[in-house]
């Protein structure tokens, strides 16, 4: 079935359904191709060659497992592609070589293990770019490299587990960097410091035991709200003290921190950080005042029998030099 939309302008927008190919010879003035809902399976080299007018191409939820090399040739114009709740498992290197014009890109719910470094190469205008639910389980090294635009990426409910240097280089008007449900453990020290302009980060239901301040303290940016809820802490003096530094600095905000719980040790299972963490360092103050008065009496003790000693081997010296005196 086919449904044209004129528009005031003389364009059109089309709504294509029962389809198993995208379909050709549509008018050149099309500028929004609706195409969501079928089973098209894949798209084909230059599947919409001669469509220089289409600013938005839906194709959501198609059963698409493939896009193959140079689907969207002449696309130059394209400003928003979704691609959303397909069955992808990889993009072909050249995915975006015809997309530079691409504002919005919507991969969100498909089946990606790995992107290539050249994918995205491209989109040199792009501004959000959701890649949630997928089976991400890195981000390589210049992935989004020369992304200079964007201001929104979503990777939430992914399967990270290391948030590396250089992963996200050259991203100098990210704003946004959603990282929820994921299984990151950790996040090397100089990992988010490309960010200058990050406003929000969420790290909530991830597999993260403990932080370091040098992860944080190296965002250069004027406000960044971070969410860290949803994970296994390891609750201790160390951590209590990596909090209660991000809390201090003046740009930092932990959204979440009255959500943060422990799971570790067992005593504190399922017990909010801000409610123990001042309880957290007595233990270890207790310890380091009982090594420290041990240390103290050590030291006296030693200095008491060291001074005895000095005594009593004055004292033999004093009266050797007697009897020497008395027998001259």
């Amino acid at each position: 079935a086919q449904r044209e939309r004129p528009t005031h302008q003389g364009g059109h927008r089309y709504h294509l359904d029962g389809l198993e190919h995208v379909p050709r010879g549509l008018p050149h003035g099309t500028w929004l191709l609706e195409l969501g809902g079928n089973n098209l399976s894949e798209i084909g080299t230059q599947a919409f060659t001669g469509l220089w007018s289409l600013r938005v191409l839906v194709l959501t939820d198609s059963q698409i497992h493939e896009v193959q090399p140079q689907a969207f040739f002449s696309l130059s114009f394209l400003e928003k592609l979704d691609l959303s709740w397909n069955q992808l498992t990889a993009l072909p290197v050249d995915f975006s070589t015809s997309l530079s014009g691409l504002r919005e890109l919507r991969l969100e719910h498909n089946n990606l293990h790995h992107l290539s470094g050249n994918s995205f190469e491209h989109l040199d205008n792009i501004e959000r770019l959701d890649l949630s639910h997928n089976q991400l389980v890195a981000v390589g090294f210049g992935v989004f490299r020369g992304l200079s635009r964007l201001r929104q990426l979503y990777l939430r409910n992914n399967r990270l587990t290391v948030l590396q240097h250089g992963s996200l280089d050259m991203l100098p008007g990210l704003e946004v960097l959603q990282l929820s449900n994921n299984n990151i453990s950790r996040i090397d020290n100089d990992a988010l410091a490309p960010l200058y302009s990050l406003a929000v980060l969420a790290l909530d239901g991830n597999n993260l035991q403990r932080l370091k301040f040098k992860t944080f303290i190296c965002l250069h940016t004027t406000a960044t709200h971070i969410q860290l809820s949803g994970n296994p802490w390891s609750c201790d003096c160390d951590l209590h003290r990596v909090f209660s530094k991000i809390l201090h600095v003046r740009h930092l905000h932990v959204d979440d921190y009255r959500n943060v719980t422990c799971q570790e040790p067992p005593q504190l299972a399922g017990a909010s950080l801000a409610w123990v963490d001042s309880r957290l360092c007595v233990a270890e103050t207790a310890t380091v005042l009982v090594i420290t008065g041990t240390v103290l009496v050590t030291v006296a003790a030693a200095l008491v029998m060291a001074e005895r000693t000095r005594k009593r081997n004055s004292g033999k010296n004093w009266d050797a030099e007697a009897e020497n005196q008395t027998n001259s």
